[in-house]
Parts: C-alpha cells; structure tokens; sequence
C-alpha cells in the first residue's frame, strides 16, 4: 500500500510507501498555519514528482529543514532535511492525499511551539 498525494493544481506529488505508524500534526509557528499532517521516512523512500522550479524552499529556525510549496497553488507538500547524511530524514503533507488513502491512521499532537514534546 501507498499513500499518494498532490498540492492542490498537481504540479507537486508524491508518493509515501506504505503507512505510518502515525500522522504528525504539529502546532510550531509554521505547520498550523500551513495545516500539515507530516508523515515521515528516510529520504531515499519517498518519491516527489516535480518539474525543477515547480517550489518555493522556504528555510527558517534554525535552519536544518526547508519546507517546499508549489509555487502555482501555494500548498505545503513536503519539507527536505538539510543534513546531507545517509540518514536523513524528510516528510510529506498527507493533508493533501485523498482521505480514504490516510482513514484511520492515527494523528499524534505535537508542541513544537514551546516544549517540543508529543501532547498524547
């Protein structure tokens, strides 16, 4: 099974293998405003489909991740880690896949506003 999604005009896509054990909804200054459910996994897992420039990176804190939009539509699609190991890390916006690909997934709250740590 595969979780696949899109921004809003389908310049940006991408496909998560898989399901995650949860959905991330995070309430730091960023993610509520851009309504995120980030799912993750290593960044060699995840496929984006996108023509070059079809982004806007936006990098901000302390500058360790950028979130890319569309730059058509303006959705979140995905943030990259800016960590060049192996291991690196990344997450896609499963808001923007069709509800019946993330249907009872469970959605974990997470403060990344002031104490960093999970509120379930």
């Amino acid at each position: 099974m595969m979780i696949r999604g899109s921004c809003h005009c389908g310049a940006v896509r991408f496909e998560y293998p898989g399901r995650p054990q949860w959905l991330n909804r995070c309430n730091c200054s960023y993610c509520r405003r851009a309504g995120t459910l980030w799912a993750y996994a290593e960044t060699q897992q995840i496929t984006l489909t996108f023509e070059a420039g079809a982004t806007i990176r936006y990098i901000w804190g302390d500058k360790t991740l950028a979130f890319h939009s569309c730059r058509t539509c303006g959705c979140t699609t995905h943030w990259e880690n800016l960590d060049p190991s192996p291991a690196a890390r990344m997450a896609v916006n499963c808001a923007l896949a069709e509800p019946a690909e993330i249907a009872g997934l469970r959605i974990r709250h997470f403060d990344g506003a002031e104490t960093w740590t999970w509120l379930d």
